[in-house]
């Protein structure tokens, strides 16, 4: 692999994206940049923010890359949705997938997205018999939180070093 390329809504994409390359030693670049300076089929590692069980931006990277590997970070608990996500951008299964708790900073959320939120807010705090699980993503979303840990890429570092055997 050559680079590390993500897009980040929020930053906490770019904030794993930035661990990510401290831990692999390889260079990070917002996607719009890597159009630029990355030579068409570089091998990447792609991250990018879930949104509707989507990773963004991973079909224009997939485009322009050999993408090697993917990793969604979203509100979802670490390694949670994977299927849902490998079949929402028709991840081929030897591509490995990887999820990561990142988190929600309401106040950079816009348009669609900051709709979308306070939609599904509203929906799970009109819920007339929460579950546990209700109840805890009613607090994700509802406060600005940052989950971004070294220990949510564990999995990644896991996979990443056994490339190098």
């Amino acid at each position: 692999m050559k680079a590390i390329v993500y897009t980040s809504n929020t930053g906490h994409t770019a904030q794993y994206a930035k661990i990510l390359g401290k831990q692999t030693g390889l260079p990070v670049f917002f996607l719009d940049e890597a159009l630029t300076v990355l030579p068409r089929g570089t091998e990447i590692v792609y991250m990018g923010w879930l949104f509707a069980n989507s990773v963004k931006g991973y079909k224009k990277a997939a485009k322009r890359f050999s993408v090697r590997a993917v990793c969604g970070v979203g509100l979802c608990d670490t390694g949670a949705l994977l299927e849902e996500v490998r079949a929402a951008i028709s991840l081929p299964e030897d591509v490995p997938l990887f999820t990561m708790q990142g988190g929600i900073d309401r106040k950079k959320l816009k348009g669609i997205n900051k709709f979308m939120i306070g939609a599904l807010t509203k929906s799970v705090a009109g819920k007339k018999d929460p579950t546990e699980d209700d109840r805890r993503m009613l607090e994700l979303l509802t406060h600005d939180t940052n989950y971004v840990s070294e220990m949510h890429t564990k999995a990644f570092a896991e996979w990443f070093e056994s490339l190098k055997k």
